[in-house]
């Protein structure tokens, strides 16, 4: 009888455990294991529009979460690829099958780019149940992780008055909802608040940090064992692959539409 009862002792104190976990909003959520880790130096395709082309030796893939079919990422699967979704989480797009589903309240000046607008993500009331679906979407396809893009706004002009603890707070949730689903998830940009977030995320992705001169400040995740994607638009690649390679980046230069085409370090 006393070896019957130990085990199952110890599995009610694990549970009592867990249950006492933090899970607020700006809290890192509990370490889960069996969660995918790209590791430095994985090369890796980028593709948010055109036709997908499946056939890029590289071991990552990264894909719009909205435009793919499940049997699109189990086809790479299949061809031995790890697969990124991509969703913007910071920002609303029109033309997204939810986007009726987000209230004008919430909706801030336009990003830059046609038909999308910042969101205010103070309003987790709103915004957390709306991401939550989304991230069911990514790991219901199949999804090995994500890449929560808009994640910066409160450097930008949104329309609200945003603080680096909003974005610290929204940051984490969104990456504490990725994890509750087997996700890995990726910090995008955000350089000022690595230090704070490094925790949080598995990998990181960076849009020109060469030409802002800022990569050396995404070392921190390679020092950690977790991979930093990161792509130029404006430089060739004899002006940023030096400095890529020696900082272990994962590291290409592509063109602004993010089609097929690439040239890596």
């Amino acid at each position: 009888m006393t070896r019957r009862r130990v085990p199952l002792l110890l599995a009610a104190l694990v549970l009592l455990l867990a249950g006492c976990t933090s899970t607020s909003d700006d809290e890192p959520g509990p370490p889960r294991s069996g969660r995918w880790q790209p590791t430095p130096g994985q090369q890796w395709q980028w593709q948010l529009s055109g036709r997908l082309d499946p056939d890029v030796d590289v071991p990552v893939y990264d894909i719009d979460g909205f435009d793919h079919p499940a049997s699109t990422i189990a086809d790479l699967h299949r061809r031995g690829r790890k697969v990124i979704c991509y969703l913007s989480t910071g920002a609303w797009e029109d033309w997204r099958p939810d986007a009726g589903k987000f209230p004008g309240t919430v909706l801030g000046h336009g990003n830059g780019w046609k038909g999308e607008r910042w969101l205010d993500i103070r309003r987790t009331d709103v915004l957390g149940p709306l991401m939550a679906t989304r991230l069911d979407m990514c790991r219901d396809k199949g999804f090995d992780a994500v890449e929560p893009d808009n994640m910066d706004g409160y450097t930008n002009r949104t329309g609200f008055p945003l603080t680096a603890d909003d974005q610290l707070r929204y940051n984490r949730l969104i990456a504490r909802l990725a994890h509750e689903r087997g996700l890995a998830v990726g910090l995008k940009n955000d350089l000022d608040q690595i230090p704070q977030l490094l925790d949080d995320f598995d990998f990181a992705v960076n849009e020109q940090c060469a030409e802002h001169e800022e990569c050396p400040a995404l070392s921190p995740f390679i020092e950690a064992g977790k991979a930093v994607f990161h792509v130029e638009y404006e430089l060739g690649t004899r002006e940023f692959c030096p400095l890529a390679k020696r900082l272990r980046l994962s590291s290409m230069l592509k063109r602004y539409d993010l089609g097929v085409w690439r040239k890596p370090c």
